[in-house]
């Protein structure tokens, strides 16, 4: 019995021993400090025009306007038509 204790200790030891992964080491480059800034580029072309706007709302109707002044009188004629004849009965 104390030799299957030490056995199986031993076997479960080796066991995980062979399942661990081994690690790698991998050697990653630092990047330097930055350079100094470069010119600045040339201005850009001006660009388009844009749309012409819509159309604004009418606006209210004005106030109405002062009454005129009266007219002057003028001559008085006065021209009366005579009767109409009436038509012969047919």
């Amino acid at each position: 019995m104390n030799r299957l204790i030490i056995t199986a200790a031993l076997f479960s030891v080796l066991a995980l021993t062979a399942c661990e992964e081994k690690t790698n080491v991998v050697n990653v480059p630092v990047p330097g400090p930055a350079g100094k800034t470069g010119d600045t580029g040339a201005q850009g072309n001006q660009g388009n025009q844009g749309n012409q706007g819509n159309q604004g709302k009418t606006g209210t109707q004005g106030a109405e306007g002062n009454k005129g002044d009266t007219g002057t009188s003028g001559d008085t004629t006065v021209i009366v038509a005579p009767p109409a004849t009436p038509d012969a009965p047919k």
